[in-house]
C-alpha cells in the first residue's frame, strides 16, 4: 500500500487523491514531529501564565471574553468539539471525510497549530485504520473554518459519535477505535480549537474537484470532435495557426485535442454530396474550443489557488517561528470559495455547449441528412428524443447550481463572525454539477457515436473508431430500434466517468492535454 508521509510544508493534489480515494497510509516525518513538540512548548508555556491568551485560556468566538480557569480547560476543549459537532442532513462521502481529515493533519503537522504529537498521530491512525466519522451536510459556513465538518471527525478521534468502519458498517466510534487499538484522545489547551478551524473540507473537494474535471474536459473534447464528425462539420477552424492569434492557453489545448481526435476522418470537410454548400458551422461546433478553453484556463486558476492552500497552516490563533502566538483570519474560505464557484459557471457552460450540439444531432432540418432522432423508423421509433431531454433538465440544473454561494453571506456568533464565505456549499454544489456534467457528455458520446455510425459510406477518423468501439465493448448499443434506453445511458455515464473514453482515445491521438 502506498504511504504519503506529512512533513511541514504540505502536500500535494496527488497525495490528497491517494489518501481520499485511495486509502494510502499517513505518516509523520521526523521534521513534522520536532515541529509539533516544539510549538506545543509554546503553547503549555502560555497556558501556565495568568494573562488570558485566545484559545488557550479563554473561550470562543463571541465568549471569548472569558478567561477560563486551569481545572476547566480540558472540559472547555471538549465542550467546543461537542458543540461543534451540530451537522445535519444526509452523510457526504467517504472520500470528502477522509480528505477533511488528512488535511486538518496537514495543518497539524506544520507546528504551527499547538497540537501534541500524540494527537497528530491519532490522527493518522484513523486514517489508516480506515475509520471514517460520520459527517454531515450542512453545518459549515465556510468561516472559522468548515467548523460542524470537522468537529464530527474532531468528535470520532475523542471516541463519541458514529463512525463508518473499513467494512462500511457504521458503528460507535469508540468501539471502532478499541476495535484497532487506537486510544481515544483527552485534549489539552488549544487542541479542540485547532482540529476545527480549517477550510480543509471545501479544500479536499476542490483538489477533486480539479482531478475530475481534467478527465471531463479531455471527454467533452472527444465527444465534441465526434459531433463535429457526425454532422460533417470542418476541422479547418481547428487549426493552430487560428488559435496562436488568440493565445489563450486552454483554447490552444482544446482544439488540439480535437484536431488529434479528427485525424484522418472522412467525415469532414462538409463532405456531404447534393447538400447545399455550407460556408460555417453552427457555434456550439465551432466554438467548441473557446468555450472548453475557457473552462481549462478556469482549471489553472483554481489549481494555483488549491496549491496556495495546500502550502498553507489554516488555524487561530496560530505559533509562528518566532514564539509568538497570533490571532488572524486566514480560516475565511474566500480565496477556495471564488474558484469552487467560477468552476460551476465554466462546468455549466460547458454542458450548455455539449447540449446544443446534440440536439443539432437529432433535428433533421440541421444535423446535415442524418434521420430525425437517430431513429431507425421515425414515428415508429422515437430514437433519442427523451435522452436530449434529460440531458436538458441537467443542464438546466447545472445553470442553478452555477449560481454563486460565495456570494452570498450570514452573520453568525452574535455578530463576532459577521461574514463568511459559504466555501463549503459551493464545493457541495460542485459535487453535484460534475454529475450532472458527466451525464451530459455521455449523452452527447451516445448520441455523437450513434450519428457516426448512421453516415454509410464514410469513415470516421481512427481515434472515433476506436472510441466507438470501446463505448460498444462496454454493452452500450448502437443504432437499432428504440428499446430500454436508462441502461444504454446509465453505461456510458460509467464509461465516461471512469476515464474509458479518454483511455481508448489515447493510444491512437498521443496523451491529450
Amino acid at each position: 500500500m502506498q504511504t504519503v508521509v506529512l512533513g511541514t510544508s504540505g502536500t500535494t493534489p496527488q497525495d490528497v487523491i491517494d489518501v481520499a480515494r485511495h486509502g494510502a497510509r499517513v505518516e509523520l516525518s521526523t521534521e513534522a514531529v520536532r515541529a509539533l513538540s516544539a510549538a506545543r512548548d509554546v503553547i503549555d508555556a502560555l497556558a501556565a501564565k495568568p494573562e488570558p491568551v485566545y484559545g488557550v485560556s479563554t473561550g470562543f468566538g463571541a465568549l471569548a471574553t472569558r478567561h477560563i480557569s486551569h481545572e476547566l480547560r480540558a472540559q472547555l476543549q471538549r465542550n467546543i468539539v461537542r458543540s461543534h459537532a451540530a451537522g445535519m442532513g444526509p452523510r457526504v462521502e467517504r472520500e470528502v471525510v477522509r480528505a477533511l481529515m488528512f488535511l486538518r493533519l496537514k495543518t497539524v503537522a506544520s507546528g504551527h497549530t499547538g497540537v501534541r504529537p500524540e494527537v497528530a498521530q491519532t490522527m493518522a491512525d484513523v486514517l489508516n485504520a480506515g475509520i471514517t466519522p460520520v459527517v454531515h451536510e450542512y453545518g459549515s459556513l465556510g468561516c472559522s473554518g468548515d467548523l460542524a465538518p470537522l468537529s464530527h471527525c474532531a468528535l470520532a478521534l475523542m471516541g463519541e459519535g458514529d463512525a463508518e468502519g473499513p467494512d462500511g458498517e457504521l458503528k460507535p466510534a469508540g468501539e471502532l477505535l478499541a476495535a484497532h487499538g487506537i486510544a481515544p484522545v483527552e485534549l489539552k489547551e488549544k487542541e479542540g480549537l485547532a482540529l476545527l478551524n480549517g477550510t480543509d473540507g471545501m479544500l479536499g473537494m476542490l483538489v477533486m474537484a480539479l482531478a475530475d474535471l481534467d478527465t471531463l474536459y479531455k471527454s467533452a473534447d472527444i465527444t465534441a470532435a465526434l459531433s463535429l464528425e457526425a454532422l460533417l462539420g470542418t476541422e479547418k477552424v481547428l487549426e493552430p495557426e487560428l488559435h496562436a492569434i488568440r493565445p489563450h492557453p486552454g483554447q490552444a489545448a482544446s482544439a488540439a485535442n480535437m484536431l488529434a481526435v479528427l485525424k484522418g476522418s472522412g467525415l469532414t470537410g462538409h463532405a456531404l454530396a447534393g447538400e447545399a454548400p455550407r460556408v460555417q458551422d453552427a457555434y456550439s461546433v465551432r466554438c467548441a474550443p473557446q468555450v472548453a478553453g475557457a473552462g481549462r484556463d478556469t482549471m489553472a486558476h483554481a489549481r494555483l489557488v488549491a496549491e496556495r492552500e495546500l502550502a498553507a497552516a489554516v488555524d487561530n490563533p496560530v505559533v509562528l517561528a518566532d514564539g509568538r502566538v497570533a490571532s488572524n483570519g486566514n480560516f475565511h474560505g474566500a480565496p477556495v470559495a471564488y474558484v469552487l464557484d467560477f468552476l460551476a459557471i465554466a462546468a455549466a457552460d460547458l454542458g450548455s455547449i455539449a447540449e446544443r450540439r446534440t440536439d443539432r444531432l437529432l433535428d433533421k432540418n440541421r444535423s446535415h441528412g442524418l434521420p430525425p432522432f437517430l431513429a431507425e423508423d421515425a414515428g415508429v421509433d422515437s430514437g433519442l428524443m427523451i435522452a436530449q431531454y434529460t440531458q436538458a433538465a441537467l443542464v438546466s440544473e447545472m445553470k442553478r447550481l452555477a449560481v454563486p454561494a460565495s456570494a452570498d453571506s450570514i452573520p453568525s456568533s452574535a455578530m463576532q463572525e459577521d461574514h463568511v464565505s459559504m466555501g463549503w456549499s459551493a464545493a457541495r454544489k460542485l459535487r453535484t454539477a460534475i454529475g450532472n456534467l458527466n451525464r451530459i457528455i455521455a449523452v452527447e458520446l451516445y448520441a455523437a457515436t450513434r450519428g457516426i455510425e448512421l453516415r454509410e459510406g464514410l469513415t470516421p477518423a481512427p481515434a472515433s473508431q476506436a472510441a466507438i468501439d470501446a463505448l460498444r465493448a462496454a454493452g452500450v448499443e448502437g443504432p437499432g430500434p428504440d428499446r430500454f434506453l436508462a441502461p444504454d445511458l446509465a453505461a456510458a455515464d460509467t464509461f465516461v466517468s471512469e476515464g474509458r473514453l479518454v483511455a481508448a482515445v489515447e493510444p491512437v491521438t498521443g496523451p491529450l492535454a
